[in-house]
């Protein structure tokens, strides 16, 4: 069975940092492409930093330069280095991987996510 758990969300400053974690269990970790994703209430969950399976990277506009995804194979873990937090950042976190760097359908059930909290 194919497990996602998120976890390093907490509140902060505006201007402050989090590190994200995504720990992935019950697939070849290596073979996959991953993404973070936000959800805000109302919206659907956006994409917003992406890695391929050789750790090629891309961003959402108003992330680049602020976020960096990387990932350890070792450790079958997805992380997400959020720097210069703003309140829009303010959401639910998810990893999952897509079946395609446009597509909006995941290959996996989506775990508890983690939640972000930007205070201006």
């Amino acid at each position: 069975q194919v497990q996602l758990v998120e976890s390093g969300g907490d509140l902060v400053q505006a201007g402050g940092s989090l590190r994200l974690s995504c720990v992935v269990s019950g697939i070849d970790f290596r073979e996959y492409d991953f993404g973070w994703y936000r959800q805000t209430p109302g919206k659907s969950r956006e994409l917003v930093a992406y890695i391929t399976r050789v750790s090629v990277t891309t961003y959402a506009d108003s992330e680049k330069g602020r976020f960096t995804i990387s990932r350890d194979n070792a450790k079958n873990t997805v992380y997400l280095q959020m720097d210069k937090l703003k309140s829009d950042d303010t959401g639910v976190y998810y990893c999952n991987a897509p079946w395609s760097s446009s597509s909006t359908t995941m290959l996996f059930d989506w775990g508890p996510g983690t939640q972000v909290m930007v205070s201006s």
